[in-house]
């Protein structure tokens, strides 16, 4: 990940770039073979960082002998495919960004492996949909590309959230998220009640990340991405992370008749249905896609027998594919780049031009054929044994063993076509251009990779039998069997199925051959196609359900929307209501201030008078909405709650000032020209009446949960423990950036995204037309009104105008200084990193607002981008450094210090958190309101742009 973000940052070249990802992943494949010792011992590593120990989450990397072969595997292939990316990618294509993805695929999905909390692989699981759909649509001017990203990040990201809910579940019956703590406890979950759910939810996780039917579509279609990304995502990675998790978790979920039916079922059907399409397929990469299906097929089908040796045969069957295929995939790319095209169609007789490519995929596809002496061989031999040794019945029996002979045979058939088809027979004269062997280091990584299946194939007890010990031991346990990975186990019933499948698969070949020649797509399967029907799934719920809900629910207006959700809330509130029993005191009235009582009679006025002056006069209703606004400080202020009130106040400034920028843009009024005034007086008396309901409602409710019996406050917790712990006075402060510094780590994030959502919203914004004339009617006559009422002013009057541009160019550093002062003091008196951040950008904005963009950009650099940037890493930074002294993130620390002067002061890591929330603030507000100022500041034609160094810049469009 850190090497990802530095080819980002730096990396500039074509080599160097190259070399940056084959370093990082050789380091990791360093690191990785340095554990061997220890993993091959049976040790398992386990490294925890405290996290939110009360949640029940921490970071925790755990390996054993399972995750270190898929280490091997993520990091060895990933090395390899970076030297074969550096000679397949085009020179104009961006590499910095293309190996900077690859490199965080590849953190991601050790992320996977090395997890040792289920919660935090499901984050990594989700990383590497998200890094997926980026390298699958790295080619985006490509609609193939597009629409194949898409898809992929729709399916593995639906099943990413099954297997959250999964994991969730697992947690729950087993009272911790700790991966050894819930591989420890198979015989509870398979005993619980939500066994079934829970088995449901992660299968479906692993099904949809491995292209398991009915999810298989998906993969084919991911084949429009660069073959450096099939090579490793599709063959090595991505794919298998499916089949991990079901090997993962085969302590705790297999063993039960439903395990066997969903996970061997969907194996079964993925083997045939993969292999199948296979055989039928004109593009080489088509091919090989449908084959990776199959053969994740073959392993689901072993995992899912519920046999201890199939799951070893499934652990030796993962690795071996990885291999052949990643070898296979790179072959198919050399071909693409060498002689310009994929299709079968046009390609044959390539041995002559490319003798060595064609040997290398010579062995890869005769690998994957299940030729003896080669790897693919050995791990097929195996799964033959296990559907021989099923034992489900007189049917079910010799069911499996038919089907694994019948779809091995279209295996050998695939295999053939690849190879024949592209290196032997006849030159073909549709050649786009003159082929010729690759670069010699380009063919280095398929080389290693057929040789790897080579030796083991000849030599599987010394080149993978110590590794696949340690990998099933550390799965199965004391329940690992007793196997032999020799060549040679006589003439044996598995000997004999191998030999039916190859001599069946040539001959289907030989049929097939003239066929496959003439015909394009799969006989039998062309109006089942999975692509068809999640594409009109997808029409259904992205267009057909919308247009029927807006034909029932017309909601063409925001009100309109509005009124469903707060309707729908009440109906949720009553019927909740109804059910449960509140029995709260009533309320003493005679408590009641008069004052206070009559300072909420004059809110209320505010608020009603608002209601009705919208209809006349925006600007009158503005100012009573500020008005009610201002009572609820004045409450807040009544009710001890300075720091509430403080905020309360610059959230109605701030506000205020973006719907003053905002009138301008509102539609124009029309007086006097009501077509149904009496609909229009029922719609406003239906809109209170249910906006009295749910106000009355909330509030009952709130008094109801406060005076319940059972209610206990936690607030004299934080009361005793706010100095004690945070170190600081205010209270509120204290639980915004110590006790709850992660709800609010969250929440400026939010605050971030957001604020970067709207400036891209607004530098796209064009006023209508009317709107546009209006507003140069007035600059040629007047200068504009910012309140946006109809007034236009004269001329005569705009000297005194700039009188108020002045005072605000003069009390802006006295606005900013007084932000400084409510962020110093925030940690124990009112104020803190919010309230600072907003009274900062109230005294920017105001400076827009008098003296127009142009002046405020000609005098500030502003770049709210940076601050934004900065607050997020501050805050972010803050809670990593209390994880390098082994506290949980975010975990504050404080002491007294001795200054000059000062005296002795309290000092609190709190306050650079708080300092990292108040840069985001200023940066976020700034950069909402000054995107709004520069629509309504500056001519209609004047978008906003970003520079290079963060800073808000005005491109004029005339």
């Amino acid at each position: 990940m850190a090497s990802a973000i530095v080819f980002v940052l730096r990396s500039r070249g074509r080599n160097l770039a190259a070399w940056l990802m084959t370093c990082t992943a050789l380091a990791c494949l360093a690191l990785t073979l340095s554990l061997y010792p220890a993993i091959v011992s049976g040790g398992v590593l386990r490294d925890v960082l405290e996290w939110a120990p009360s949640l029940g989450l921490a970071f925790t990397l755990r390996v054993d002998g399972f995750t270190w072969l898929f280490m091997l595997l993520v990091s060895g292939i990933g090395m390899l495919v970076g030297v074969y990316a550096r000679y397949y990618m085009s020179p104009d294509d961006p590499l910095s960004r293309f190996f900077a993805l690859l490199l965080a695929f590849m953190g991601a999905m050790l992320g996977i492996v090395m997890s040792g909390n289920v919660i935090q692989l499901v984050f990594f699981w989700e990383l590497t949909s998200l890094f997926s759909f980026l390298l699958i649509g790295y080619w985006h001017h490509g609609a193939s590309a597009r629409d194949g990203a898409r898809m992929a990040l729709i399916v593995t990201s639906g099943g990413g959230l099954c297997l959250f809910a999964g994991m969730m579940l697992l947690g729950h019956i087993v009272g911790s998220y700790d991966l050894n703590a819930i591989l420890a406890a198979g015989d509870l979950v398979r005993a619980h009640d939500m066994y079934e759910p829970a088995l449901v939810l992660v299968v479906l996780g692993a099904l949809t990340k491995s292209a398991q039917f009915p999810f298989h579509f998906w993969l084919p279609q991911a084949m429009s991405a660069p073959t450096p990304v099939s090579a490793y995502l599709h063959s090595a990675t991505m794919v298998k992370a499916g089949v991990f998790l079901l090997v993962r978790f085969w302590p705790v979920l297999a063993g039960t008749e439903q395990w066997y039916w969903l996970v061997a079922g969907a194996g079964t059907l993925t083997l045939l249905l993969g292999a199948y399409a296979a055989m039928f397929q004109q593009d080489l990469k088509a091919v090989l896609a449908y084959s990776t299906i199959s053969h994740l097929g073959l392993i689901t089908m072993l995992v899912g027998m519920g046999s201890t040796l199939g799951v070893v045969a499934a652990i030796f069957h993962i690795v071996n594919h990885a291999t052949f295929k990643a070898s296979l995939f790179m072959a198919a790319g050399a071909v693409d780049h060498e002689a310009g095209t994929r299709d079968l169609r046009e390609l044959g007789g390539l041995r002559r031009f490319m003798p060595i490519t064609a040997t290398l995929a010579v062995i890869a596809g005769a690998a994957m054929a299940g030729v003896p002496l080669l790897n693919g061989f050995l791990s097929k031999e195996m799964f033959f044994a296990e559907t021989l040794a099923v034992d489900g019945g007189l049917f079910v029996d010799g069911l499996p063993a038919m089907l694994a002979v019948v779809a091995s045979a279209f295996g050998v058939t695939y295999s053939l076509r690849f190879v024949r088809g592209v290196f032997f027979g006849p030159v073909s004269t549709r050649l786009p251009r003159q082929p010729h062997e690759p670069p010699r280091w380009m063919r280095f990584p398929i080389g290693l990779l057929a040789l790897a299946c080579l030796l083991v194939g000849i030599l599987p007890g010394k080149i993978i039998g110590p590794s696949l010990a340690a990998a099933a031991h550390s799965v199965l346990g004391a329940q690992a069997p007793e196997y032999s990975l020799a060549v040679w186990h006589g003439w044996t019933v598995p000997l004999q199925m191998s030999i039916v499948a190859f001599v069946a698969g040539c001959l289907l070949y030989l049929v097939l051959r003239r066929y496959l020649a003439r015909n394009e797509g799969t006989p039998l399967l062309r109006r089942l196609s999975g692509r068809r029907m999640f594409e009109r799934a997808l029409a259904v719920f992205a267009a057909d359900l919308p247009a029927w809900l807006m034909r029932f629910f017309p909601a063409y207006r925001l009100q309109a929307q509005l009124m469903l959700i707060v309707l729908a809330a009440t109906l949720a509130g009553g019927l909740a209501a109804t059910i449960a029993s509140f029995d709260a005191p009533r309320p003493q009235w005679t408590g009641v201030d008069p004052a206070f009582a009559l300072l909420w009679v004059l809110g209320s006025a505010c608020a009603i008078g608002a209601a009705t002056q919208a209809k006349f006069h925006r600007l009158a209703a503005l100012i009573l909405t500020g008005g009610a606004g201002l009572v609820s400080c004045v409450s807040f202020v009544w009710l001890s709650a300075p720091d509430l009130a403080a905020t309360q106040l610059l959230v109605e400034v701030v506000t205020t000032i973006l719907i003053l920028l905002g009138l301008r843009w509102l539609p124009k009024r029309i007086q006097g020209l009501s077509p149904d005034a009496r609909l229009t007086r029922v719609k406003r008396w239906r809109d209170a009446l249910v906006a009295l309901t749910v106000g009355a409602g909330v509030a009952s409710l709130a008094y109801a949960a406060m005076m319940h019996p059972v209610f206990n406050s936690i607030s004299r917790f934080f009361l005793e423990r706010a100095y004690v712990d945070g170190g600081g006075h205010n209270v509120v402060n204290v639980i915004l950036v110590d006790f709850r510094g992660f709800d609010t780590l969250g929440e400026i994030t939010v605050l971030a995204i957001v604020a970067i959502t709207v400036f891209v919203l607004l530098r796209r914004f064009r006023p209508a037309a009317e709107s546009i004339d209006t507003l140069r009617l007035q600059r040629r006559n007047s200068v504009m009104d910012l309140a946006g009422s109809d007034r236009v002013i004269d001329q005569s009057t705009a000297d005194y105008m700039m009188i108020p541009g002045l005072i605000v160019q003069l009390m802006s550093p006295v606005i900013l200084l007084f932000g400084i002062h409510l962020f110093l003091r925030g940690h124990d008196l009112p104020g803190g990193g919010f309230a600072a951040g907003i009274t900062a950008s109230v005294a920017l904005i105001l400076l827009y607002m008098a003296r127009g963009a142009r002046w405020v950009e000609a005098h500030l650099r502003v770049k709210p981008v940076r601050w934004i940037g900065f607050g997020l890493l501050l805050a972010v930074g803050t809670g990593l450094g209390s994880l390098v002294f082994g506290h949980p993130f975010l975990t504050s620390h404080f002491q007294y210090a001795e200054l000059p002067v000062l005296g002795r002061i309290p000092m609190a890591t709190a306050v650079l958190f708080d300092l990292g929330v108040f840069c985001l603030v200023v940066g976020a507000a700034t950069l909402m309101l000054v995107a709004l100022a520069h629509q309504s500041l500056r001519r209609p034609r004047v978008s906003t742009i970003v520079a290079a160094d963060g800073s808000i810049q005005a491109e004029d469009k005339g």
